[in-house]
């Protein structure tokens, strides 16, 4: 084929009219660059024009607290009577009859398997001497998910049947699911004071919105015709609603249920910074902060065993047909009351002869907790230079070119040369040349992409203009999703500028980026290993399960072990968090590609490498992107979990906040990361509907 001659190349880039505005985007950038000393407002945005909104925020929760503590502190008193009522009746009942009762529960929900998995997850808590902590954490949770289901349950139909629900819902719930958790803490913390409470009304709120979606989506779901019958036969809105919509939905709203049941448990380490309760939270945060990862280890399997118990058992209930329990139902006395009775009296003879005691400080968990802690100072001995080796090499060639650029990152020191101004002369013009040979040849897009990466990686996120960074989010979300979220996105990135959390977003978004391109590579990689083999699949789905269940917290332990604190111990810990949905929907993705699709593109003898790049992969696009969307937003909520262990940013100032009990300061950074968190969200959603948009016009 021959070449096009250059005009026509130049009448065919002259009709793309989106990359325009991204020229006029890359000529302002350099005009800054130029006249960086004349124009330094638009290149760190001023002080003088940061709101005191923090002040506001504090001055008005002092006139709240002033005329509302009565009111909270009544429910704090209402709330805290059946917690601890729960609380002293499970440390009442005999470890070895609650086992035998959970178990009974897991049998009838799931058969032998859950059974025995259950016993042996229970067994290892009451053996290893957390029984007493892990029935504290039980009695949040047992408080928390009832509450949390009831708000969940009357939100959701709200925001069904009513206009003013499906407007306002919504956004509140994407706000309270990428708020950061402790943000909300800080009030709640000055409203209902320090103690277990808040830590369980912290719950209720973080678990509310998965009961929220999935009841409106199971109330969406039914059909017409049942929702018809209804009203032909005379019934009233309040019959239509609990006797014939929602025993519809109750497929869908049981899988709310199951995660409700996992957002609460998840929540009881961040639960137990402000509660001081003694449950399985606080033994964890206590032996991390003393640095005894032996201990920290054991009480965090003890999470993970919970966490795993509840999920089998929920999700067993929730898949179970109806038909069964209906016909266990018609016997007088089935073999389940039956076994609950003889619990019962079991409990009692426990009790008269003082049998069932709780293990306390059990000398094999103790002697495992020193062999791990003895254990893992020899590692560290012995193979320290080489983890400090592989934490440098990390840092200094990924991490810090992403935050301060090559102009600064690239030292004798770190790289073994120096950034001289020849090398740069080489790099601008490399760039811009190889950018422009793909503007000619019609790739705008490419050329587009290349050219801003280059630009970051010299500057680095921290030190890009915000007016550049600014103007091209907005652009970008404009060609994408148009002016609405193009609104939305420069309402958001104005407010974090104007409240002056414009540095420490940079941070986050650095770490955040650094840590999603990592794990999305990860994630979406073994999710095409796991698609392309059953045994793959088999093998990696418990890993998944597992990761997803164990709490955020329980991921700094491992890599505090080796790492120490610092910003790569947050990269690792927010990788090992939010790899699992970019697995999940990328293989999912993948699997669901139509075979005869497949079998077509055989018979026209593609091979199977064009087969997974020209097939598989159009095909899967949207549902990766949806892996890439929950990758991100896993990534922002465990990045103030990492801020624990050194990082910077808005985690670090949600933390000054709590501990300071600053409430203006730690809403607005937890409202900052939420914007964040939000824009990425509806511009992952715009760019997989546009994609798949395309795929149905092909």
């Amino acid at each position: 084929m021959t070449s096009l001659p250059l005009e026509q190349r130049l009448g065919a880039f002259s009709l793309q009219r989106p990359a325009l505005p991204w020229l006029f985007l890359a000529g302002y950038a350099a005009l800054l660059a130029i006249l960086s000393a004349d124009l330094s407002f638009l290149l760190r945005y001023p002080t003088s024009a940061v709101l005191p909104l923090a002040d506001w925020v504090n001055g008005a929760m002092e006139v709240l607290v002033a005329w509302i503590e009565p009111v909270t502190r009544l429910i704090s008193l209402l709330l805290e009577w059946p917690m601890l009522a729960l609380r002293d009746l499970l440390q009442w009942v005999p470890w070895p009859v609650t086992i035998l009762a959970v178990g009974l529960l897991a049998l009838h929900a799931g058969g032998p398997r859950l059974l025995i998995l259950t016993i042996a997850a229970l067994l290892y808590i009451a053996l290893a001497g957390f029984w007493r902590q892990a029935m504290n954490t039980m009695a949040l949770v047992g408080v928390a998910v009832p509450l949390s289901l009831a708000i969940g349950l009357a939100v959701g139909i709200w925001a069904q049947r009513t206009r003013s629900g499906a407007r306002v819902v919504p956004p509140s719930l994407d706000v309270m699911q990428t708020m950061p958790t402790f943000a909300y803490l800080i009030p709640l913390l000055v409203l209902f004071g320090f103690g277990p409470v808040v830590g369980l009304i912290a719950s209720a709120i973080y678990a509310c919105p998965p009961m929220v979606r999935n009841v409106r989506l199971g109330l969406a779901r039914v059909p017409s015709e049942i929702v018809e019958a209804a009203r032909i036969s005379g019934c009233s809105r309040y019959q239509q609603l609990f006797w014939v919509e929602l025993p519809a939905a109750m497929a869908q709203i049981k899988i709310g249920i199951n995660q409700t049941i996992m957002a609460a448990l998840s929540m009881v380490i961040i639960a137990s910074v402000i509660g001081g309760f003694d449950d399985i939270g606080w033994e964890v945060l206590s032996t991390m902060r003393k640095a005894r990862f032996g201990e920290s280890l054991l009480a965090g399997a003890v999470i993970v065993l919970l966490a795993v118990v509840m999920d089998r058992i929920s999700a067993a209930y929730a898949g179970r047909n109806r038909s069964t329990a209906a016909v266990s139902s018609k016997r007088r006395v089935s073999p389940w009351q039956g076994a609950l009775g003889l619990l019962l009296l079991l409990c009692l003879v426990m009790k008269l002869f003082g049998w069932g005691v709780e293990i306390d400080d059990p000398t094999w968990a103790r002697s495992l907790a020193g062999w791990i802690n003895s254990e893992l100072d020899a590692f560290v001995a012995s193979s320290g230079a080489a983890l400090t080796a592989i934490k440098n090499e990390i840092f200094y060639y990924y991490l810090l070119p992403l935050r301060i650029g090559f102009s600064q990152a690239i030292l004798p020191f770190t790289w073994g040369f120096e950034f001289s101004s020849s090398l740069r002369w080489v790099y601008w013009v490399a760039l811009i040349l190889i950018s422009t040979g793909l503007l000619l040849r019609g790739q705008w897009r490419s050329a587009l992409a290349l050219a801003a990466a280059g630009y970051l990686l010299y500057f680095g996120l921290t030190a890009v203009p915000w007016s550049v960074f600014f103007a091209g989010l907005v652009l970008l979300s404009w060609q994408i999703g148009g002016r609405p979220l193009a609104l939305f996105s420069a309402a958001a990135l104005f407010f974090i500028a104007v409240t002056g959390m414009w540095d420490r977003a940079m941070l986050s978004i650095y770490l955040c980026g650094a840590a999603v391109l990592l794990s999305f590579a990860l994630g979406a990689s073994l999710g095409v290993w796991a698609a392309s083999s059953d045994r793959v699949s088999q093998v990696l789905r418990p890993i998944a399960d597992t990761f997803q269940t164990i709490p955020l917290f329980v991921f700094l332990i491992p890599v505090l072990m080796f790492f120490q604190v610092g910003e790569f111990t947050a990269l690792l810990a927010i990788i090992a968090y939010a790899f699992v949905p970019a697995l999940r929907y990328t293989e999912n993705g993948l699997r669901q590609v139509s075979p005869l699709l497949i079998e077509v593109a055989e018979a026209q003898g593609c091979t199977q490498r064009q087969i997974f790049w020209q097939v598989k992969l159009p095909l899967a696009m949207p549902a990766i992107l949806v892996g890439l969307n929950q990758t991100i937003l896993f990534a922002f909520a465990m990045l103030v979990i990492a801020a624990l262990v050194g990082t910077t940013g808005l985690g670090q100032q949600i933390f000054l906040a709590l501990s300071a009990a600053d409430t203006g300061l730690g809403m607005i950074a937890g409202l900052s990361m939420a914007l964040l968190a939000m824009i990425a969200d509806r511009l992952l959603q715009a760019l997989a509907a546009k994609h798949f948009t395309g795929l149905e016009q092909d």
